[in-house]
């Protein structure tokens, strides 16, 4: 009696996933990216909505909810209802980094949230202005040997991609370095090309047409493999900086308890939707990353792997957040 109430049960299920996958989706979808417009986050999100509008036929609307460094969106989402109409379209810091940052998150990125497909990944640029007596990433670390504490590096805040490759760095150089954190890329790169910090890792995207105009000097990309838009540029690997690997992901996330036959819609959508040529196009040929469009599976696979290093990297750098 018991296992054919348990298989009566299991039917029910099916059948219920089954009519869910066929009547989704049927309204609007919100997809909240946790930050300001104009990032690379948010223009993803807008180039990934408009063409997952066209796959679905329903309108997917992109609505910036910003606030501590991510965590306020990523938190309205991870407490919004499971049904497919509330998405989390994020960057790698309020999953993989905010949660061993912080003391203390509202949410829980594995509990709380059900990764549906990694978008994109994009790394860093160790770049210094061209007008600069630095030649090469051995200058560097030479004169941070010799001056301790004395050369300094700007990133976008404390936690961020380009804060966390510094610290790597000085790790795997086993120098010290000055942290600068600065609310943006801009003022960062201002001050940098003003001689007020010595070197940066900024975005690809954003360093990018910096270097092509010489006024930047790169050296090398954060992380495993050599950047599509600056293909002369080594990794800090093949530098000589054994395991160097800091990147940043964008990628698509849904309440926990969404029905896995919306997940699997949605993720079909992702994965058609990064191999359109205008999204390629305007998010990696143009826009520095490289696109990706992998299974749930696989994405949660890297969202763990990446919790474990950041957290060790944190711990042995002595991060803290001020």
């Amino acid at each position: 009696m018991k296992l054919t109430q348990a298989l009566a049960a299991f039917a029910m299920t099916l059948l219920a996933s089954v009519a869910v996958a066929q009547s989704y989706p049927n309204k609007p979808i919100k997809m909240i990216v946790p930050y300001a417009a104009g990032g690379n986050a948010d223009i993803t999100g807008r180039v990934l909505a408009k063409k997952m509008s066209d796959i679905l036929n329903v309108p997917v609307v992109v609505e910036n909810r910003g606030g501590a460094n991510g965590g306020i969106g990523t938190d309205a989402v991870a407490k919004a209802a499971p049904d497919g109409y509330t998405l989390l379209l994020t960057a790698s810091g309020p999953i993989v980094i905010n949660p061993v940052l912080y003391a203390k998150v509202p949410y829980d990125p594995v509990k709380d949230l059900r990764p549906i497909s990694q978008v994109l990944t994009f790394q860093y640029v160790l770049v210094v202005p061209t007008t600069s007596s630095i030649k090469s990433i051995q200058d560097i670390v030479t004169q941070a040997r010799s001056q301790p504490g004395k050369l300094s590096y700007g990133s976008t805040g404390i936690g961020g991609g380009g804060h966390l490759a510094g610290e790597m760095f000085a790790l795997t150089s086993n120098t010290q370095f000055i942290h600068a954190p600065y609310k943006g890329s801009a003022p960062a790169l201002v001050d940098l090309m003003g001689g007020q910090l010595t070197f940066t890792f900024d975005t690809v995207l954003t360093a990018t047409p910096l270097i092509n105009d010489n006024r930047l000097r790169a050296f090398a990309v954060s992380g495993p493999k050599r950047a599509s838009s600056l293909p002369d540029v080594p990794t800090m690997a093949e530098a000589g900086f054994k395991d160097f690997d800091v990147t940043q992901f964008i990628g698509l996330f849904a309440p926990a308890k969404t029905d896995t036959a919306i997940i699997q819609q949605l993720n079909a959508a992702v994965v058609q939707a990064v191999k359109d040529p205008e999204v390629i196009q305007a998010l990696q040929t143009k826009g520095g990353n490289d696109l990706v469009g992998n299974s749930p599976a696989e994405f949660e696979a890297i969202i763990s792997r990446e919790l474990k290093m950041y957290d060790a990297l944190i711990q042995k750098a002595k991060i803290k957040q001020e």
